[in-house]
């Protein structure tokens, strides 16, 4: 089997890339969000310590924290960042933001 972010060849019964870190487990079409993976990144690598990347996925209330925050004095919208990247980001019904264009 070969990791759908880096495609490296990787153990059928891994959990995540041992190269790349990101989850190797399959995401159903019904659980994938209609949000973009690509907006939802640019929007935490330039406003994250706004929490605009939250507000995008509809998660509103911890939007407003990260706002009070300051992304929890980075470290939250950094968390944020590469939770993005991975594909492992999910919206406010929960499903996972993981296409990168609609």
């Amino acid at each position: 089997m070969y990791c759908r972010h880096c495609g490296t060849e990787i153990n059928d019964y891994a959990v995540v890339c041992p190269h790349c870190g990101c989850p190797v487990g399959k995401i159903r079409h019904e659980d994938t969000s209609d949000k973009s993976r690509l907006v939802a990144t640019i929007l935490c690598f330039f406003f994250g310590y706004l929490g605009i990347h939250r507000f995008y996925a509809g998660r509103i209330v911890s939007g407003i924290f990260m706002i009070l925050t300051l992304g929890g004095l980075g470290i939250w919208t950094f968390v944020d960042f590469v939770v993005i990247l991975c594909g492992s980001f999910k919206d406010s019904k929960g499903r996972h933001i993981y296409e990168w264009l609609d």
